[in-house]
Order: structure tokens, then sequence, then C-alpha cells
């Protein structure tokens, strides 16, 4: 019987021994970086500039793979469901606080190991420029004035602008005509093509519009105002609105990941963050760096679905 036991902890010890040199490798072939929407959005800018300065710090390359659908549930579920080796990362996007208290997936983000945000970009309201709406009060006194008539766009059912405006919606005891489109890009087009009145977008998708006159933004939802160019236009809750949304991206893996293989990413996402490289690389997509480690992005993650879950219990999703 002792004998039996002495040969049962040996093996254990060699297995254990052999996960540790395994993972002490890590990574020993490429790393599938999935990304939960279509190319040339900026969730795929992101993991692109990312899979091209990570080589500086990692022996094998990240390799970007595409997986759009659900509003990045495809993709963000084939992680959740991947083997948790390392070899599968998510591209972890604002819609993980929001599809689960719609039912759209059956996952939260306690289903992954966050590895750290690096993007953050605030919600804003736009109109064109020849709009007779001058701020964010004109707009919502239009609003109040004839409910439900003005139409604001936004870029999905359950898409972080759609809770945005609802949140808007709520605060002020106002009724937009909500449109929802697929995608950001397609009401940027639509507002420029004057079939929408103003919609809610981040600065990515309208900065050439917001720069050759096209267009003017009448509020961010931030705390503070923005720096550099959007100096000028107001947060919403300096109108009196006490809305703050805005979209983020992250890194994640499935839970269940070694602790080493999570150290090893969360710190070459670290030295990423930190590239001067990255960082213009973001700022040619328009993103903004906005870098939290994984137990603060963890928190924030948790917060932002505990306040997306209390918003969409008290609005009507399907406007």
């Amino acid at each position: 019987m002792k004998l039996t036991h002495l040969v049962k902890l040996l093996v254990v010890a060699a297995v254990g021994m052999t996960c540790a040199q395994a993972y002490a490798d890590y990574p020993d072939h490429p790393v599938e970086l999935i990304v939960p929407s279509s190319p040339g959005g900026g969730t795929d800018l992101m993991a692109r500039v990312i899979a091209e300065v990570s080589s500086k710090y990692m022996p094998q390359p990240f390799v970007v793979s595409n997986k759009p659908g659900a509003g990045g549930g495809i993709g963000m579920g084939e992680v959740r469901r991947a083997k948790p080796d390392g070899y599968k990362v998510a591209v972890l996007i604002s819609e993980l606080a929001i599809l689960p208290h719609l039912k759209m997936i059956p996952f939260t983000e306690q289903d992954f190991v966050p590895i750290a945000r690096l993007n953050g970009d605030p919600g804003t309201i736009v109109v064109k420029s020849d709009a007779p709406w001058k701020n964010v009060q004109d707009l919502l006194a239009a609003a109040k004035q004839k409910p439900g008539e003005v139409s604001l766009g936004n870029a999905g059912v359950g898409t972080i602008w759609h809770l945005a405006a609802a949140a808007i919606e709520r605060d002020q005891q106002v009724t937009f005509n909500n449109i929802s489109f697929q995608g950001a890009a397609p009401s940027v087009t639509a507002l420029l093509g004057g079939h929408v009145q103003a919609i809610v977008v981040s600065p990515v998708e309208v900065k050439p519009y917001i720069e050759s006159g096209q267009l003017r933004m009448l509020g961010v939802m931030t705390d503070a105002r923005l720096a550099g160019e959007y100096a000028a236009v107001p947060t919403l809750k300096e109108s009196g609105i006490n809305v703050t949304v805005g979209t983020w991206r992250g890194l994640g893996v499935p839970r269940n990941t070694p602790d080493d293989v999570v150290a090893r990413l969360r710190e070459v996402s670290k030295k990423i963050v930190d590239d001067p490289k990255f960082k213009d690389g973001m700022a040619h997509a328009n993103l903004a760096v906005s870098y939290q480690d994984g137990p603060a992005f963890a928190q924030f993650m948790a917060q932002q679905s505990d306040y997306f879950k209390g918003l969409i219990a008290t609005v009507d999703m399907k406007k």
C-alpha cells in the first residue's frame, strides 16, 4: 500500500512538473486573438495594432481572427468555450456588460479572466452642422415638445449606444424616436443623409466629419471634458444630464486558464500599452488608450454589468 501510494505521488509530481514546464514555455505556437466584430471597425483596428506591437514582446505571434455576430457574442463565446490554455484570447467589448441581461448570450464577464483594458471611448451626441440645436438642452427641449418625433440613431438594438440613448431618456423623462442601425457607421451615414436628426456614437466614427464641418458634437458622456480638439464640447453632466457612458475594449481568456499564463499575458499587455508604436497606432485609428490592469478591469466590468442590468430593467429595448 505504501509503495502504491508513493508511486501515485511520483506520478502526480511528474505531471505537475511537465505542466509547469509547458506553461513556462508559453507561448510555443501562435496565439489566436479573437475579434468579435467585422474587419475594419475600431475593435478590429485595435487588435491588429496589438498583434503588430506584440511581436517585440512575444516569441510567437498573435493571429487576428474575426468572428462577428450577435453583438459580439459569437466571438467572445468561442473563447469562453475554448481550452483554457492561453492560445485563444478574446477582445472583450462593452456589450459583454449588456447582452447577458438581454438574454442574448448565455455567459457574463465572470466567465473570463481579464487580462487588461486597453481602450475606452466616450459616448457623444452628434447632429448635422445645419441642425437648429446648438446644444443638448435645445435638443431635449425639442424632444419634450414633440415626444417620439425627434429621431435619434444608434448602432443597433442592445448596443452600448442604444443603451446610452435609453439612459438619457430615463434621466430626462423624454422620448426620442430611436432608430437602430447595423453598426455605428450606418448611423453616421444616415445622419449625413438627413435620415435621422441626431445620433449617439463615439468620437471615432465622426471625427472626419467633425473636422470637415459637416457634423457638430453637442455633448460628451464623460465626467470631465475631453482634452484636445473636443475640449470646447460640454459634458452631459454640465447640461444637467446624469449619464456617463462609453465603449471599452480589453483582453480576456477563459476561466481556469493557468495563473502563470495569465501573468505572462498581463505582463505583455502592459508592455504593449506603454509602447510608443501602440500609442501611435491607436491615435491613427482615432482610438483612445485607456489602460486598466486585470483586477481593476474585472471590477470595472462588474460595475458596468450592474449598471446596465438596472438600466435595462427600466427601459423598452424594443424601441
